[in-house]
């Protein structure tokens, strides 16, 4: 597992928030688990309002099935449509591959990347 980039927060169920831009992604641990993605879906539009823990997208991989949930609370600003045409992009570039940017996102259950690493390994034994 590579190291989780240290500006970001991650929830327990494996999503990452970027608190400098708002936009949110999967991590590394959870592509990996997820093996080959092969089809995702985002299921919120522009100008919805989240709340942390909605359901945002599916991810589908040839292992299995996944919703991705919102690690904040926000308005959605921006939706990243490029990653619905080349799904595999999130196993090669899981921190670049944001699928949703929120405006005001704020949660106050998220880790650093130190704890969440910690969090993976535990899980992982």
């Amino acid at each position: 597992m590579s190291l989780s980039p240290s500006n970001l927060q991650y929830a327990k169920t494996d999503e990452w928030l970027d608190p400098a831009t708002g936009k949110i992604g999967i991590s590394d641990y959870a592509q990996e688990q997820l093996s080959d993605i092969v089809f995702m879906e985002i299921t919120v539009s522009v100008g919805d309002t989240v709340s942390a823990g909605d359901v945002i997208a599916s991810v589908e991989s040839v292992k299995a099935a996944s919703e991705v949930l919102a690690p904040a609370s926000g308005k959605v600003v921006a939706v990243n449509e490029d990653l619905t045409g080349a799904p595999e992009t999130i196993n090669g570039e899981p921190y670049t591959s944001w699928f949703i940017q929120l405006e005001g996102a704020t949660s106050a259950d998220l880790m650093d990347a130190a704890a969440y690493e910690a969090y993976c390994q535990e899980r992982s034994h």
